[in-house]
């Protein structure tokens, strides 16, 4: 008797050192999956960065989407390394940010898509038909106005100082015929609201906010930034982490065709991928 209860201690050991041993495998195993943390703005990157997450998790990385109301914490919160990345500014943004910031030591690694700013009104069908000292609502951002100036200009309502180009501020409209006025700066975040409540004449809007705020964008949009110059949407890092290798695989991802079929199909041409 005494030897069958020995063989059955054994037995017992033999199992719970196997069942530790499989727990142990199986937390190694999670634990080989690298964590990235990035931050965006709700719509579209976060929804982006959402439909990622299972082709980052078989190329064993797990996914954390932080989502930021406005343009400024993901930046300081990058800075403050709370975060692996950022997906939300363009080039121009980065570079305003940069030099206003001189502790920023950011670089981007890679575009993922393109959002036209566009302009909306609920009174008129086209920028031609506003009327004299119509009142324009835009961000306050001084990245977006030389962004934002030039459609004005294409359509012939003002003309900007020679060669300003993307820099253009409204100091730098040298002709006004119909004296719009371009005084009414708000943060970025408000301009929908804004729209929605019905103030001004026009309301000049980027795309991820006219999104989040479930603007009509076909309906309400009377003129927008051409293909051929909207700026893309960057990954960026800090300087010391572009060459990691999850920072490189998460690019890869947010570019593969997965992907950029998925902003297509998810916004209809609102959003419009890099590769296309």
């Amino acid at each position: 008797m005494k030897k069958v209860f020995g063989f059955i201690a054994i037995a017992l050991v033999v199992l719970v050192l196997s069942a530790c041993a499989g727990t142990k495998n199986e937390t190694e195993g999670k634990d080989d999956n690298k964590k990235l943390v990035v931050g965006a703005t709700a719509v579209p990157h976060a929804e982006v960065l959402e439909a990622a997450k299972p082709l980052l998790k078989k190329k064993g990385i797990d996914l954390e989407v932080q989502v930021f109301q406005d343009y400024i914490l993901p930046n300081v919160t990058l800075r403050d390394k709370e975060l692996d990345a950022n997906y939300f500014q363009t080039p121009g943004y980065l570079e305003l940010q940069m030099e206003e910031n001189k502790d920023f030591d950011f670089v981007s690694v890679g575009g993922v898509h393109k959002e036209p700013i566009g302009i909306y009104s609920k009174k008129y069908k086209s920028l031609k038909d506003l009327p004299k000292g119509a009142k324009i609502i835009m961000s306050d951002s001084l990245s977006d106005h030389g962004r934002i100036l030039p459609i004005f200009e294409k359509e012939g309502l003002i003309k900007l100082k020679e060669g300003v180009g993307a820099s253009a501020r409204v100091e730098d409209i040298v002709e006004n015929p119909k004296n719009l006025d371009f005084s009414t700066l708000i943060e970025a975040k408000l301009l929908a609201s804004s729209f929605e409540s019905g103030e001004g004449d026009a309301v000049v809007i980027n795309t991820n906010y006219a999104l989040e705020g479930g603007i009509d964008i076909g309906k309400y949009g009377i003129a927008f930034e051409g293909d051929d110059v909207v700026p893309d949407n960057l990954v960026v890092v800090r300087s010391e982490d572009k060459n990691k290798k999850e920072i490189k695989t998460l690019v890869e991802v947010l570019q593969s065709k997965e992907i950029q079929d998925f902003i297509l199909e998810k916004y209809k041409g609102a959003v419009v991928p890099v590769a296309k």
